[in-house]
């Protein structure tokens, strides 16, 4: 029976796909080491304490009737005390929204910006950018990053199509690389819209950029995050920004997240919003407005969660790195930034030692999970060639006492691999 075009075409994760193979596996008493989701486990990385406390003294004080559609007033002036601390932006309690994490902030953007059919310009690999252009009968115009640029999209790349686009979608720090944009990345990129928007003029829509940085708190190294609005003031008109605690407080199922941008557009945004219904519960707000306002205690949470987070970040890094000065297929990129490291693995052509050839990316995934017993997620999940040997792996399940196994795991089946005679493949 048919329904919608939109229904039976949708595509469904292949992450979640990936996801639930490891599940049957592990459910059949396979010791499986799951590094597919970008998600925390609690009893790892739990929320903040007080933020824990705040949310059940919310509900004792039975908070549970509707929130303002546009998100409480007082967790849209703790945002706008903690990006003007923490980033330096200056935003007004009315250029902010509040909703139900993420997604349905990422889902009025589109809804607020793009026309069926209007282009809309994303990297790749990059988060569910596709998903969201399908879902608003768009066209995608995906570029294909390459890690000399660390999966970067550079302006170079956005040159040939800037003209035909009305969303520029970009993340920083990256989901699923891990990576962030360079200062210079980024001006060169802001300096084209600017200059776009200066020849579209008034009376045609704006190109507008989408600058989703739900990671921004969790950088390492020294590095240090960029945007828009701080290094250029004047893109504050065309730039719109997601946002929220579900990763710095690795909090995601607590649903709270939150938009910054022009007030016209966050004003329908706002509207959308109200007819979707998608808003953080009252409680949470609460306890997210009480909890960003304690600076101290915000800031001793992170600095703790950071390192937590880079630690297994850079024991695997050192792993990968280990393997291949061993001479090993495999290549990593040093970590920078989120929960994820960015791996390759070159094993095509390559025969197990049951004599089967690895042709495909989808071999290597298969052989990993059933060999290695290490389930991560390949580039192409998230856009990329199907071809692509590269993979993300996330550390937001595991133990720092996990990593050994890993590798060595990986050390066991990469040394029974062996190149084929050429009859064989």
């Amino acid at each position: 029976m048919k329904l919608s075009y939109l229904a039976e075409n949708i595509i469904g994760s292949e992450i979640i796909r990936i996801a639930g193979e490891i599940n049957k596996k592990i459910k059949e008493g396979e010791k499986i080491y799951n590094l597919t989701i970008g998600d925390f486990d609690p009893k790892i990385f739990p929320i903040p304490s007080e933020l824990k406390e705040e949310i059940i003294k919310a509900y004792h004080s039975e908070l549970t009737n509707y929130p303002p559609a546009d998100g409480l007033l007082s967790l849209r002036e703790a945002v706008t005390d903690l990006i003007r601390r923490r980033l330096n932006l200056n935003y007004d309690p009315d250029e902010v929204v509040i909703a139900g994490g993420a997604r349905p902030i990422i889902y009025s953007i589109f809804r607020a910006i793009v026309d069926k059919d209007d282009k809309v310009l994303y990297a790749v690999p990059s988060w569910n950018n596709n998903h969201y252009t399908f879902l608003n009968f768009a066209q995608g115009v995906e570029i294909q990053t390459s890690p000399e640029n660390n999966f970067m999209p550079t302006a170079n790349d956005i040159a040939p199509y800037i003209k035909d686009i009305s969303l520029l979608a970009l993340c920083s720090p990256q989901n699923p690389t891990g990576t962030v944009f360079s200062e210079s990345q980024l001006s060169e990129i802001c300096m084209a819209v600017l200059e776009e928007n200066k020849r579209r003029g008034p009376g045609q829509k704006p190109l507008y950029v989408m600058y989703d940085q739900i990671y921004w708190e969790l950088t390492y190294n020294g590095i240090k995050h960029v945007n828009p609005v701080s290094l250029y003031p004047e893109m504050k008109q065309y730039t719109v920004f997601v946002d929220g605690i579900s990763k710095s407080l690795a909090a995601t199922g607590v649903r709270v997240g939150w938009s910054m941008g022009p007030r016209h557009l966050i004003d329908k945004m706002k509207a959308i919003l109200t007819h979707v219904g998608a808003w953080a519960p009252k409680p949470e707000q609460e306890a997210t407005a009480v909890y960003l306002s304690k600076e101290k205690s915000y800031q001793s949470f992170l600095e703790n969660r950071k390192k937590e987070i880079f630690d297994r970040l850079n024991a695997l890094y050192l792993g990968f790195r280990e393997l291949k000065e061993a001479g090993y297929p495999v290549e990593c990129i040093q970590p920078q930034a989120a929960i994820y490291l960015t791996v390759r693995f070159s094993l095509k052509g390559m025969a197990t030692p049951e004599g089967a050839v690895i042709k495909t990316t989808e071999d290597i995934t298969r052989f990993l999970l059933n060999k290695a017993k290490l389930g991560i997620v390949p580039f192409y999940a998230f856009g990329s060639n199907k071809e692509s040997e590269w993979y993300r792996i996330s550390v937001g399940t595991i133990r720092t006492s996990d990593i050994p196994g890993i590798i060595e795991n990986l050390k066991i089946v990469l040394e029974g691999l062996k190149t084929p005679m050429k009859n064989s493949v």
